[in-house]
């Protein structure tokens, strides 16, 4: 094995333990949410989106950046959240053809009780994960990148 090649095993190494990492959180984030305020990880993610516009709204593609999802599993996904109440969707008035997604009182309520809740159980994962001699350096260097920010 070349020096090359020891540099791709160490990328590759990493890329699994950050995988790991991310599975075991969003795991413990997915328990903590659903069982608390009935939520899954994607929809507080659109929720923690939504309410960190200050009150304004986002085009359907900016929350499909934000999630990670597909146009069309945004839509889906937009849909139940404004099926239960939690999201609205306003035309905009330069372009009928743009969407706009706002939470309603009901989606920021549920939102300020879920944000809690996830902080602590992620909080709690990277600590016990943290204790893991495999997972410890993503954590420190996760932690890291926080404290610079």
């Amino acid at each position: 094995m070349g020096i090359s090649d020891d540099a791709v095993e160490i990328r590759a190494r990493g890329w699994r333990t950050l995988a790991a990492l991310h599975g075991i959180i969003e795991a413990e984030l997915e328990r903590a949410l659903g069982s608390s305020v009935d939520l899954s990880v994607v929809e507080y993610t659109v929720l923690d989106a939504l309410s960190r516009q200050d009150g304004w709204h986002m085009r359907m593609q900016q929350l499909a950046r934000a999630t990670a999802l597909s146009p069309s599993a945004t839509t889906r996904l937009v849909t139940r959240l404004e099926d239960r109440g939690l999201l609205t969707r306003i035309l905009c008035a330069d372009d009928r053809r743009g969407i706009y997604t706002e939470l309603t009182a009901a989606g920021q309520s549920l939102y300020e009780k879920a944000h809690p809740i996830h902080d602590e159980a992620l909080e709690r994962t990277l600590g016990e994960a943290a204790d893991q001699p495999e997972l410890a350096p993503v954590v420190h260097a996760l932690q890291g990148s926080v404290a610079l920010a």
